[in-house]
């Protein structure tokens, strides 16, 4: 593959390819979702229920509902995030009620790194955080595959350095 076709910089004629998340990230959250909401149920159903008598032990359920309807919009979260490198810079997409999309040039780009927590490294993921001159941009790229991670750091470190030199 050449460097510059479509396939390598994600521009198929005018329109950008968008990429998705890859389902590791959505398997993460809602498995710490379900460990916290574990915890909060047994404290709110057992605290009560030993201080008040057992039919305060009820109060388990709401943590428990709040974790089913959070499962959902977890769900939803993870659908909306997407990025897509074009020629020039880097789309991010996502929200579900804001949609917020970042576009970050790629002669902008002051820093690019690959991060992975405790967490992410169980599940192999990692996330690609972009540091530019502007304090305010926030791009970001939770949950990638460590390899996917590495390509789109090297790549877009590439192509910074080849777009600032030429400012």
């Amino acid at each position: 593959m050449e460097t510059g076709s479509p396939e390598t910089t994600g521009v198929a004629g005018d329109e950008p390819v968008w990429r998705g998340l890859p389902p590791g990230l959505l398997r993460m959250r809602r498995l710490l979702l379900m460990v916290w909401a574990g915890v909060l149920a047994l404290v709110a159903g057992l605290l009560p229920g030993l201080l008040a008598g057992w039919p305060w032990a009820a109060f388990a359920l709401l943590p428990l509902a709040l974790a089913a309807w959070r499962w959902r919009l977890l769900g939803r979260n993870w659908r909306s995030w997407r990025y897509a490198e074009r020629a020039d810079d880097l789309l991010i997409s996502r929200g579900v009620l804001w949609r917020e999309e970042t576009v970050v040039p790629y002669g902008r780009m002051q820093l690019v790194e690959v991060t992975s927590g405790p967490v992410e490294r169980y599940f192999k993921l990692a996330s690609v955080q972009l540091h530019t001159a502007a304090a305010a941009t926030d791009a970001t790229v939770p949950g990638l595959d460590p390899a996917e991670a590495e390509r789109l750091r090297d790549r877009l470190t590439e192509l910074g350095e080849a777009r600032s030199a030429g400012l």
